[in-house]
């Protein structure tokens, strides 16, 4: 099976690779986060995974930065809290779009990490997964990234690999 994995960040999705490319897995990661603001910010989460996919030797796509048609999407939202309603539609649109990606150059399914970090509920993750699937008509392939010392795993290779750990999803409002 041929599996492309969407990365939110190299610190969530680092073990996730690690294992992955241990196991011989058919796979590729895409970065599709047109979320991160601002685009600095986005470039820099950007070449981290880069560096990740390098070192394991898998390959990398990156998709359109498309934070427009993010902010149109999510307009209104601005202050949900975490978890709320704006992570509902941005899990939604980032995966109908690499589900599209995935249709269109062979891939059999999609997996994400978007559900690696502790300030993300991992249910909401995989329901929007599921909308997308329905929508799409690609499999999704749930992820636990955070148990069976996965979680332990992640930070080891955050700080082995000096990853940049951001403090923040993406979608905190533009300071600059």
């Amino acid at each position: 099976m041929k599996i492309l994995l969407l990365s939110c960040c190299a610190p969530c999705s680092c073990a996730v690779i690690e294992k992955m490319a241990q196991e011989k897995a058919d796979f590729s990661v895409v970065f599709y986060n047109p979320n991160i603001r601002p685009f600095a910010e986005y470039e820099k989460r950007l070449q981290e995974n880069k560096t990740v996919c390098e070192k394991y030797g898998v390959n990398f796509i990156s998709l359109e930065y498309d934070n427009e048609r993010w902010c149109s999407l999510t307009q209104g939202l601005e202050n949900e809290p975490e978890r709320g309603k704006r992570c509902d539609i941005c899990f939604e649109m980032r995966l109908i779009r690499v589900m599209e990606y995935a249709k269109s150059n062979g891939f059999d399914a999609v997996a994400s990490v978007l559900g690696a970090s502790r300030w993300k509920d991992l249910a909401q993750v995989n329901r929007a997964a599921q909308r997308a699937s329905q929508k799409t008509s690609v499999p999704y392939i749930e992820i636990e990234a955070r148990k069976s010392g996965m979680q332990e795993r992640r930070l080891f290779l955050t700080k082995d690999l000096n990853l940049y750990n951001q403090r923040y999803c993406g979608c905190k409002p533009i300071q600059d």
